[in-house]
């Protein structure tokens, strides 16, 4: 994982300190003394988090957190405010001013890399979905969505898992008008009941009646119908350990007994607004392109959006030195399914290749139909090696089972060709990819077919 990190203390030896921490972790460091040197940089450089004192001179921290969020360009960046104050009333007005997390000063070396480590994944994930509506948006379909600030409309919907009554009643008390709470004492069924319902955030007690809190954790990160869902965990003083290792399992946040009923508000209504955010990112997303930009056969995208996609997937992972690979996929003498099919027996085949098209591919990758039977698959973050190995698990799925024919209920044997580029540093455009992803497939399809080449010669 690497990532651009600005440190912003106007204390040298404070910024020497966490670049030496940051720099050994191989992430790229920008430094700023004060407040409008930061937001000068936010502005000009990509930046993917910002370590970020709060007493400087000029504008404060609070002030410069403020401004970042209030501003669409910036507002996605993470803030951990990194300071000498402890008081959980300067928490509480750095999480309204936007900061997602705070790390108090002596800082722990464990707790600031997976507080980093984890805002980073959150922001990657959060890019990719602005980045495709962006996208969407450049092929005038739907406004984008910018994030929501301020108050909830609404109470969240939040499952609290925790066995204590008298604790599952303070939380209640501290929370409400908040959100809407379900306590649970069992882990198992708080699971369960998670699945179920569209829960905003779950609040997890480190204290469990034999049962391992980050089992559960854990579990809900695996679950597709919870993966999204944030969690904040509820610790004991002295239990750093275990809020470590939550926050690797991927958990977004974290408070440790005795709680300050003010902060744990605060820190609730940022999971619940994020969660409303990017959930209306998802949805704006979904609509816009199935709306402008998939294909009508397959559901998949479309060439009109790989188009304008690649290229800023490209322009952005040469900028960053980043990996990026695409796979070009082709139905094997598809032209022969047709003659014998008809036209429906070629659109049944399309429609069964692009479902196990999707279930080959990973999460953040994106498939689309190219045209006729040729298919894309761009893999951010995918070295050459990587994006082989998908590709051979493509090329088995096609040739592992039978395409039926609903007019005839035939099982046509069938097998693609798969070519495979990647960024070379030297002609980094989205067509130069597509073209040298062509050449390795016709090396493929000349090479005999339903194999997968990496690389052209």
């Amino acid at each position: 994982m690497t990532a651009r990190i600005l440190v912003v203390d106007d204390i040298p030896a404070n910024v020497k300190l966490l670049e030496a921490r940051l720099l050994a972790e191989y992430f790229e460091v920008l430094t700023a003394g004060d407040g409008m040197t930061a937001l000068s940089i936010c502005n000009q450089t990509q930046v993917d988090l910002i370590l970020l004192d709060i007493m400087m001179p000029g504008i404060d921290g609070f002030e410069v957190c403020t401004r970042l969020k209030s501003n669409p360009r910036t507002a996605h960046i993470p803030v951990v405010m990194v300071t000498a104050l402890d008081q959980p009333a300067d928490r509480v007005r750095g999480l309204k001013a936007g900061a997602d997390d705070f790390l108090t000063k002596p800082v722990n070396d464990l707790q600031l890399m997976t507080r980093v480590k984890s805002l980073i994944r959150l922001k990657a994930l959060t890019d990719e979905l602005r980045l495709r509506a962006d996208s969407a948006k450049s092929l005038d379909t739907e406004n984008y969505l910018g994030p929501h600030q301020g108050q909830l409309d609404e109470p969240g919907l939040v499952l609290l898992v925790e066995p204590r009554a008298n604790s599952q009643d303070r939380i209640i008390r501290a929370l409400r008008g908040v959100a809407d709470i379900t306590a649970i004492g069992d882990p198992q069924a708080a699971l369960f009941e998670a699945a179920e319902k569209p829960y905003e955030l779950v609040i997890v007690s480190s204290v469990q009646q034999d049962y391992d809190p980050l089992r559960l954790c854990s579990q809900m990160r695996s679950l597709e119908r919870t993966r999204f869902i944030p969690m904040l965990v509820l610790a004991e003083q002295g239990e750093d350990d275990l809020v470590i290792r939550a926050l690797d399992l991927g958990i977004n946040d974290y408070l440790v007994r005795p709680l300050d009923p003010n902060e744990l508000v605060a820190r609730c209504t940022t999971q619940i607004r994020r969660k409303r955010y990017t959930d209306k990112l998802r949805d704006s997303l979904s609509l816009s392109v199935e709306l402008a930009v998939t294909d009508a056969l397959t559901g998949l995208n479309n060439r009109r959006y790989l188009d304008t996609h690649l290229a800023t997937l490209v322009e952005r992972s040469a900028r960053r030195g980043r990996a990026l690979s695409v796979l070009m996929a082709d139905i094997d003498h598809f032209k022969a399914i047709n003659d014998l099919h008809g036209h429906e027996g070629g659109d049944d085949v399309l429609r069964e290749f692009s479902r196990r098209v999707r279930t080959a591919v990973r999460g953040a990758d994106l498939a689309c139909r190219y045209g006729g039977e040729e298919f894309v698959v761009v893999m951010p973050d995918t070295t050459a090696e990587v994006a082989a190995q998908v590709g051979e698990r493509l090329r088995a799925a096609i040739a592992g089972d039978g395409f039926r024919i609903a007019s005839s209920g035939v099982m046509a044997a069938l097998t693609t060709s798969v070519g495979i580029s990647t960024l070379d540093g030297e002609d980094d455009s989205a067509g130069a990819m597509l073209r040298r992803a062509d050449q390795a497939l016709y090396q493929a399809k000349h090479g005999g077919r339903n194999r997968v080449v990496a690389r052209a010669a």
